[in-house]
């Protein structure tokens, strides 16, 4: 094992400081007081640092508005968690919504800090948390969104990801063992065919594989995005059983990580940078002597062999006689009615259970096939298509400039609006994901894209503007890889004439039925249509 040199309080950097003066969990026994202060009264590191540790983000571009980041195992939740959760961001009018995360998670907007004491009392009744949400805290643990339904499934991950989180998060109460990580950290445990994880991009990511006749886990590390580095996570050569094992190796790679981890530069504190300056024979025995025994070195394959599926439409479950409806949430934006109506045909078609994909849909499970006739005339499927057109089906996007102060772009409405428009124009022969994030922190994933676009601050006719650079390559499912950048700058107001000659380009589009001619993005239609 190689010894991490001690670092300094002279090298420590502000973000290193300021945790070794108080833990993020601290503020936890100071939200009553807090509330009574009002915001604008809180000190300024608590306010907008300590505070993510309990999944409360203060938010320039809204002050006094705050986002509440969950914690949801899995993306599971049931239809009791989802009105608790609707009713919260109901409170709140135009200003209250929720976003689905690309971590199968639920973003809650518009909070205020004095009502945060009896928020957190709503979510103890029922069993909801955001402890440890953000900041240099393990985020949300992704697994399959169709654990224990798919037919096609290999090993079950919904017990195994609520136990990590339990783990990590001392069953949501918070867990001062693993608040003061170098950086921020994730975790996928995949159990299906078709990598429905991401698990490339993951700093531990446990992918089904037989060693022996015996099906487990093959174990990845270091996958990340930064705004200085992205990079597709690397073989530990570990193999695992699906067992508690998966938990015990997670909290000895955390500890090897949480104790020599680079803190100097914050540009190069993610797993990965550790695993370079060690070089992976010393991690993987440092890992070994954390775990307490050898590890088993890993299959020689694993058993992701399928294209990615994004779980949208009505599918058959192992379970004879019921299906699950996954629905389309455009951008992943709900309002609160929209999270009661989920709520109603969890209870209404379902078994109450609702599960969120890193896709941001939602899937109802456990649809009697009896009643499929009677969901598909809801009016909800108006607004959340079991059927959308394809390029707004593979839309991802970010939060973007609207609510987050690191977006160089408006990302949500903006990529719909594009999205809808490239669909009225042509005709797609597969399917293509264009991913949209405002920022190089890549929280929209342009890396994993078919098509990724990343906002920054272009100029146009002499004037400053929005744009993106280009992204593409991306691979997901087997063989997945990471996208390179392929164009810089482009200006918004430029980007459907530019993604109209990529898509016609490189994925075989054509003009829709209709379309008689184009001219730099602007369509021209039949008389009549």
């Amino acid at each position: 094992m190689v010894d991490a040199a001690p670092v300094t309080a002279k090298k420590l950097n502000k973000f290193e400081k300021f945790k070794a003066e108080k833990d993020g969990l601290a503020v936890k026994s100071e939200l009553e007081k807090f509330a009574e202060l009002g915001w604008e009264a809180v000190d300024e590191t608590d306010l907008t640092q300590r505070l993510k540790w309990l999944g409360i983000f203060f938010r320039p571009v809204t002050p006094g508005k705050f986002m509440l980041r969950m914690r949801m195992p899995n993306g599971i939740l049931s239809s009791q968690k989802m009105k608790v959760l609707a009713e919260v961001v109901q409170r709140y009018g135009e200003d209250g919504s929720a976003d689905i995360t690309t971590r199968q998670n639920l973003q809650l907007r518009g909070i205020r800090l004095e009502d945060i004491p009896d928020i957190f009392t709503r979510f103890e009744a029922v069993g909801l948390t955001s402890m440890q949400s953000g900041m240099d805290n393990v985020r949300n643990i992704t697994g399959s969104p169709v654990a224990g339904i798919d037919a096609n499934e290999l090993i079950d991950t919904r017990g195994l990801v609520k136990k990590l989180q339990d783990m990590i998060t001392d069953r949501g109460e918070g867990n001062p063992e693993f608040t003061n990580l170098p950086r921020k950290f994730n975790i996928a445990v995949e159990g299906g065919r078709d990598n429905a994880v991401h698990a490339e991009i993951n700093d531990i990511a446990f992918v089904p594989a037989y060693r022996d006749g015996q099906l487990g886990f093959n174990v990845l590390v270091g996958g990340f995005f930064s705004a200085r580095r992205c990079e597709a996570a690397v073989p530990l050569n570990a193999w695992v059983e699906p067992n508690d094992d998966v938990v015990a190796l997670s909290r000895a790679i955390l500890e090897v990580y949480r104790d020599n981890g680079l803190r100097v530069n914050r540009q190069k504190a993610r797993l990965m940078w550790l695993i370079d300056e060690w070089g992976m024979e010393s991690f993987r025995a440092a890992v070994a002597e954390a775990f307490g025994r050898p590890l088993l070195s890993a299959a020689a394959e694993d058993e992701i062999d399928w294209d990615k599926r994004d779980h949208v439409g009505l599918y058959s479950q192992q379970q004879s006689g019921l299906s699950y409806a996954g629905f389309h949430v455009p951008v992943g934006r709900l309002t609160a009615q929209d999270m009661f109506d989920f709520a109603r045909l969890a209870d209404v078609y379902g078994d109450g259970e609702i599960r969120l994909t890193v896709e941001q849909n939602v899937i109802i499970p456990y649809i009697p096939d009896t009643r499929l006739d009677l969901l598909k005339a809801e009016s909800v499927l108006e607004r959340f298509s079991l059927e959308p057109s394809p390029l707004v089906r593979s839309l991802i996007s970010c939060t973007g400039a609207q609510f987050c102060n690191f977006a160089l772009v408006e990302t949500k409405q903006r990529a719909l609006a594009i999205a809808r428009q490239l669909d009225a124009t042509l005709s797609m022969p597969n399917p293509v994901r264009i991913h949209w994030t405002g920022c190089p922190n890549s929280c929209g994933q342009p890396q994993v894209a078919d098509i990724g676009l990343m906002g920054t601050k272009v100029r146009k006719d002499g004037k400053p503007a929005e744009g993106v650079d280009i992204y593409m390559g991306g691979k997901v499912g087997k063989d997945a890889q990471l996208g390179t950048c392929v164009q810089k700058g482009v200006p918004c107001d430029d980007l459907p004439a530019v993604l109209v000659g990529l898509l016609t380009e490189h994925f075989g589009a054509q003009p829709a039925d209709g379309v008689v001619a184009q001219n730099n993005g602007h369509v021209q239609m039949t008389v009549g249509e």
